[in-house]
């Protein structure tokens, strides 16, 4: 009789532990898609490294631990899990997906920033034959005729570099500027000139605060060397990941619907503006020339830099 128990105890236990797995599938897939997770995750990690000590291994280990995590997930139990539910769902995402793009293709078809009614530069800078209006932003700027003698796949690298570009210009700027004004507002940030950060660690072994707030930082007391490797464990997850293409998250549960250059999803559209396809076109355009005049102005802050050896904040108040 016991045996009997036990045999018919056996199928309702693995059935409440898969249920169990299951849930806890659900429960990582929604974490990893919420941008909530990683700015507690941020916040977390400056409390453990004020707790544990601000040990190099320390530092780095937790640099490391999001894409070691994500790649133990997608490795489990619970992954599996994940992956399985998100292969149920998938035709019903990709046609979804397909819909959305086709709702961008139908926006472009009758929005004024594309096709052959755009906006162009004036007179022979906006003239080049070959720009259709197919890209956003494009004004028919083209003087060297980099797209003319470019292949299909090159001109999407083309395309995907300057986004890439204008995005990391856009933080980059921000990022020279606002030490600069909280130091001036008295906050103390350690170094707030952008560029005298590197020699100012070398040289004096300044701490770099978040929001210049005392203790509150992850490596900012740490050498450049334990710096430098924390970034690249950091980015080299995403960049592995930009490489591996759209479906490089389904691994974790993660289905992303849109294309290569806009991914969408919670992740990368968590307001959804991608669902209005007429906003989701201007907002790209405005992307892309907000993008544009922050590769600029980063230009004019190296040669600023170069000139004055003073900071734009500094040089703007004199």
């Amino acid at each position: 009789p016991s045996c009997r128990s036990e045999q018919e105890q056996d199928p309702k236990l693995q059935a409440n532990t898969g249920s169990l797995i299951e849930r806890a599938g659900k429960f990582a897939a929604d974490l990893a898609v919420n941008p909530l997770t990683y700015l507690v995750a941020i916040v977390f990690s400056v409390w453990l490294v004020n707790v544990l000590g601000e040990s190099d291994l320390t530092i780095f280990v937790l640099a490391a631990f999001p894409i070691v995590g994500l790649t133990a997930l997608s490795k489990s139990p619970i992954g599996e899990e994940v992956q399985k539910s998100l292969e149920a769902e998938l035709p019903e995402l990709e046609d979804d997906a397909a819909q959305m793009q086709q709702a961008w293709h139908d926006a472009r078809e009758r929005s004024p920033y594309f096709g052959p009614s755009r906006p162009r530069l004036p007179g022979p800078l906006g003239a080049a034959p070959h720009l259709r209006g197919e890209a956003p932003g494009d004004y028919g700027f083209d003087p060297l005729g980099l797209w003319a003698a470019a292949d299909p796949g090159r001109q999407r690298w083309y395309t995907e570099a300057e986004i890439l570009h204008g995005r990391w210009a856009m933080l980059a700027v921000v990022g020279c500027l606002i030490p600069e004004i909280l130091d001036v507002c008295g906050v103390n940030v350690g170094e707030p000139v952008w560029w005298k950060v590197g020699e100012s660690k070398l040289r004096d072994g300044v701490s770099l605060n978040y929001a210049g707030i005392e203790g509150f930082r992850i490596a900012g007391n740490q050498g450049l060397g334990i710096i430098c490797a924390c970034q690249v464990v950091l980015m080299g997850g995403p960049e592995y990941a930009r490489y591996v293409g759209i479906k490089s998250l389904q691994p974790v549960g993660v289905f992303l619907p849109g294309t290569q250059e806009y991914p969408g999803g919670a992740p990368f559209d968590p307001a959804q503006f991608s669902r209005s396809p007429d906003a989701f076109l201007e907002q790209q355009v405005k992307e892309i020339k907000n993008g544009r005049l922050a590769m600029v102005a980063m230009l004019g802050l190296f040669v600023q830099a170069a000139v004055t050896r003073q900071g734009p904040v500094q040089n703007l108040l004199d």
